[in-house]
């Protein structure tokens, strides 16, 4: 049996690196969460909308239209609950959309910053480890300026000798 794309770019991301720092399991699950909190409002609305004089979300697939465009807060107007039930339902989906846009600007910016610091961890242990570096090429030059002067006060010590 030959797996969909969708399953082999989800393998493929699950088992990257980069994707796993990148909370990946957290997307996933507040993907997953989203899609069944629009799914069930769907469900839902058109239950409590029916009958309803005025009612415009009449079908599952307006009702699925009508989830995503009031769980991302876009609200077209073109459909809009008209019952107390249908605007509780309503209200999750709203708190729902917001909710998982905060968890995404979160996870991105948490991805940042431990990049940021990462990059700083980074730069540090290079300044260590040039400025080690520097220590021994002076160490290696002082000693060497040694070496000549001891060289240079032998070379006088034997003329004055003489």
């Amino acid at each position: 049996m030959q797996q969909s794309f969708f399953a082999l770019l989800l393998g493929r991301l699950l088992t990257n690196r980069w994707w796993r720092t990148f909370h990946a399991r957290a997307a996933l699950s507040v993907s997953a969460a989203t899609a069944a909190v629009l799914l069930a409002g769907a469900a839902l609305v058109v239950p409590a909308e029916e009958g309803a004089p005025g009612a415009n979300i009449t079908s599952f697939p307006k009702a699925v239209w009508w989830s995503i465009e009031t769980a991302t807060t876009v609200g077209y107007g073109d459909l809009y609950p008209v019952t107390a039930w249908g605007r509780v339902i309503a209200s999750v989906m709203m708190l729902a959309g917001i909710t998982t846009f905060g968890m995404v600007t979160a996870s991105i910016a948490t991805w940042f910053v431990g990049r940021a610091e990462q990059d700083a961890q980074h730069v540090g242990r290079a300044v260590r480890r040039y400025a080690r570096h520097g220590e021994e090429v002076f160490d290696a030059e002082l000693r060497a300026l040694h070496d000549r002067f001891d060289r240079v006060e032998r070379l006088l010590e034997r003329n004055g000798e003489r």
